[in-house]
């Protein structure tokens, strides 16, 4: 059983994820998780430290799906992983449709709130530097500024796909199509250096 701060977050995530960041009320996300406001209030403190901790958990449980691998599984070399940890963002499951959706209410928000912009800022670094280290792995002697400004392309582009796919407006099979030849396009770039 999850512990109470987890049951909480993914609460808040799937709140998020229907109703946006402004339309997170604590009442809502305490009947949502069938805890108490003041249990919420224990845990988080205040609204801001609900979208704060939202934010890490979103971020942790992407790491989790778009790294797990069967424990039986041939290893990947650095370019498969690289692509799969990418693709994998772009799943039809309701964790990843929660998880984007959530993560692009938090982007939006973030727009109007100097907090939740420096938090949202520090996690989308962390992400650029996991892809610009994977790129690395596929292109070796490539140096690190070209890495992390192909990283941030990626990342970008990955949003954006996401959103377009979430919205309606790309099917998914095309999206993940879009990003695999963005991989293919910078790891070709990145080779003539």
């Amino acid at each position: 059983m999850a512990s109470r701060s987890t049951q909480i977050l993914e609460a808040a995530a799937r709140v998020i994820a229907r109703r946006g960041v402004r339309g997170l009320r604590v009442e809502e996300l305490a009947e949502e998780a069938g805890v108490s406001t003041g249990l919420i209030y224990y845990h988080f403190k205040d609204r801001t430290g609900i979208l704060r901790h939202t934010l890490e958990f979103i971020n942790d449980r992407a790491e989790r799906y778009t790294t797990a691998q069967a424990p039986d599984a041939e290893p990947l070399t650095p370019r498969e992983e690289l692509e799969e940890v990418l693709l994998l963002e772009l799943q039809d499951t309701p964790e990843v449709r929660e998880n984007s959706t959530a993560w692009g209410e938090l982007r939006a928000s973030a727009v109007f709130d100097p907090v939740l912009r420096e938090d949202l800022a520090r996690a989308t670094l962390v992400w650029v530097q996991e892809v610009a280290a994977l790129l690395g792995q596929v292109r070796p002697l490539v140096p690190a500024a070209t890495l992390a400004a192909a990283a941030e392309r990626l990342t970008a582009l990955l949003e954006g796909l996401s959103m377009r796919w979430l919205s309606g407006g790309l099917a998914i099979d095309h999206a993940r199509t879009l990003m695999a030849e963005a991989v293919e396009v910078e790891l070709t770039r990145l080779g003539q250096r």
